[in-house]
């Protein structure tokens, strides 16, 4: 079928009078380009200019190419975007300080200047003759005696008092959630949260396809500030998760719309780091967040620190440019040009006067039907193992953040800890263009997952009274985090390559769908699964350990990607066995794969329905 193409137009250069007019260029005069769609072009200097000049009918990315792939005036726009991802480390995390439940028991009746901590010997007297004590010589946290100790017969209370040495206040204690019966609630606004992140993910994606990146993204940081904002004013529990739920959306928004434009901005030998390096600023986030929460202490202050700053992102509307991809792609050309002659301009760059024309070309479009996977075995079990994979990586990746409180010992140490180890683990990500994706993938998962599994044997072997005994469950949850992390960003980058062209998109956006499950998963596991025994506090991390060691063993399967050809169909993907990689260019196969996919008019907008891993 006939489609048409936006291409750049170089002018032709004029013939030259002067002498030597007419003589071939020599290989050392010209420098050859290779377009993704026609015969290769040389790009020519010419004898009058010492710019370089670009080719008929190339690639958006060759304009990139030419003005600079992360030249200054990208390094700037990039790092004031990357600035709005530490909201969204906050946002997405906020609920390890907001959402605690503290230490607490029974308000004794009749004492209402009663206190967690205990006042005196006549304070404790009372508190033990009136409140039971567990097992391991903790109050009950639900019951009460029925005539003081004479009997042991006890009644359900319907006042608590908290320990108040960590948080003055949280979202847990103002809405009366110690109750045994209402201790749920405290996972189900994270899952309600995470609801909303999947929601926005599609919602905003949409959103930001139809009206523009810079729009979309205005709008994400209005309704995270004001539904943020108002979050900490919530009067009770519903109110609350209904406007948590719509601050998950618009960090959705907020993060994948920020990523987007990032990568936009950038030429294709730059989107590694481009993508990689925001994480930097999520992770930087989690680390502000910690602080923040150490110095206010309550859920309703922390709430408005991590939301009003919000507001101060419109300022983008003037300091950001829209994606000159999405202009052009929606035929917006004038805006596009504006942008990409600013930007050489910055980078000390010239463009042509005449940049954009239209070429037309027959071109073959490919159509898939995510329905095939289904009459394709190899292809389908593959997705299945790439979908596990996403749901466990954002499980374990959030569930080990919120059971940083359930770990003993200092709870912002904990995260602190949590969230500073994600650097390195970004870090080792920058790596696998040179050795695979394959290994790093399954070694990172391995070792956080047999990491999480190790906790079986402190719970088994180490004294539970030794206040050391905590520093083993930490160190060990930090490991597994490491892992958690370094999967979590290169599965990613290797699922969008196992995928064909054809179904792309779609099954990305089904892997983001399974994630979000993950995270609504992760606060069920981390705050309510328990097992009977010693093991019992290594319940979460056990889960979290067996889940990543699994969907790591089941990624062997996987073929590696790094320097291969990419599959077009779901003919070319079923023709990679297991355990094997896709050609190499120039190898021979039954039906060679194409070296390059061909483009057309949607390809100039970074069409990616994700947008990023984390959100």
């Amino acid at each position: 079928m006939a489609a048409r193409r936006r291409g750049v137009n170089r002018p032709l250069l004029e013939e030259n009078d002067g002498e030597g007019s007419g003589t071939d260029l020599s290989e050392e005069e010209e420098e050859v380009i290779f377009n993704k769609n026609q015969e290769r072009q040389p790009l020519v200097k010419d004898s009058d200019s010492s710019d370089t000049e670009i080719s008929t009918g190339m690639h958006f990315d060759d304009i990139l190419r030419h003005i600079g792939e992360f030249g200054k005036f990208q390094i700037i726009k990039y790092l004031i975007l990357c600035i709005s991802s530490i909201s969204a480390g906050c946002h997405m995390m906020v609920a390890v300080f907001i959402q605690v439940l503290p230490k607490h028991r029974c308000m004794i009746p009749g004492l209402p200047n009663d206190t967690y901590a205990i006042q005196g010997a006549w304070h404790e007297l009372l508190i033990n003759e009136t409140i039971p004590l567990g097992s391991k010589g903790d109050y009950f946290e639900c019951s009460l005696y029925s005539n003081f100790s004479y009997t042991n017969a006890t009644y359900s209370c319907d006042k608590w008092v908290y320990d108040k040495s960590v948080f003055t206040a949280t979202f847990a204690t103002d809405f009366g959630l110690a109750n045994c019966g209402e201790k749920w609630k405290i996972a189900t606004a994270q899952i309600v949260f995470m609801a909303g992140v999947l929601v926005g993910a599609f919602v905003m994606g949409a959103l930001s396809d139809a009206i523009g990146r810079k729009p979309t993204l205005i709008i994400s940081v209005l309704l995270q500030g004001v539904c943020g904002t108002a979050a900490a004013f919530a009067p009770e529990y519903y109110s609350f998760i209904v406007l948590r739920f719509f601050v998950g959306s618009a960090t959705a928004g907020l993060f994948m719309t920020t990523f987007v434009l990032g990568m936009e901005l950038v030429g294709p030998s730059k989107r590694m780091i481009a993508g990689i390096s925001i994480e930097y600023f999520f992770a930087g986030g989690l680390i502000i967040l910690t602080m923040v929460g150490y110095f206010l202490r309550d859920w309703r202050h922390i709430e408005l620190a991590v939301s009003v700053p919000s507001f101060a992102y419109i300022l983008y509307w003037w300091f950001v440019p829209e994606s000159a991809r999405w202009l052009l792609a929606n035929g917006k050309e004038d805006k596009a040009e504006e942008i990409l002659r600013q930007a050489a301009k910055v980078n000390g760059k010239v463009l042509p006067e005449k940049l954009f024309e239209q070429v037309a070309e027959d071109e073959e479009e490919h159509h898939g039907s995510i329905l095939q996977i289904f009459r394709s075995p190899r292809t389908l079990v593959r997705t299945l193992i790439i979908f596990l994979n996403w749901c466990v990586v954002s499980m374990v990746y959030y569930g080990l953040s919120l059971n940083s409180g359930n770990l003993g010992g200092d709870i912002f140490l904990n995260f602190f800890l949590s969230g500073l180890v994600e650097f390195p683990a970004y870090c080792f990500c920058f790596c696998i263009d040179k050795v695979g994706r394959k290994g790093p993938h399954v070694f990172g998962m391995l070792l956080g997952g047999s990491a999480c599994l190790c906790t079986i044997f402190v719970a088994l072997y180490a004294d539970p009274g030794d206040p050391n005994t905590r520093w083993f469950y930490i160190a060990l949850s930090i490991v597994g985090k490491l892992g958690a992390t370094m999967g979590f960003a290169i599965i990613y980058v290797w699922s969008a390559e196992l995928y064909p062209t054809v179904l792309r998109n779609s099954l990305m956006g089904f892997s983001s769908t399974f994630a979000r499950v993950g995270g609504m998963l992760a606060p069920v596991i981390a705050n309510m699964v328990t097992f009977p025994g010693a093991i019992g506090r290594s319940a979460a991390l056990i889960v979290f350990g067996a889940a990543t060691v699994f969907v790591a063993l089941l990624s062997i399967l996987l073929p590696e990607t790094a320097g291969r050809e990419l599959p077009e169909t779901i003919d070319d993907a079923e023709k990679v066995p297991f355990f094997s990689s896709a050609p190499k260019a120039g190898e021979d196969t039954e039906k060679s794969l194409p070296v390059e996919p061909k483009y057309t008019k949607k390809d100039f907008a970074y069409n990616n329905p994700v947008m990023e891993d984390k959100v």
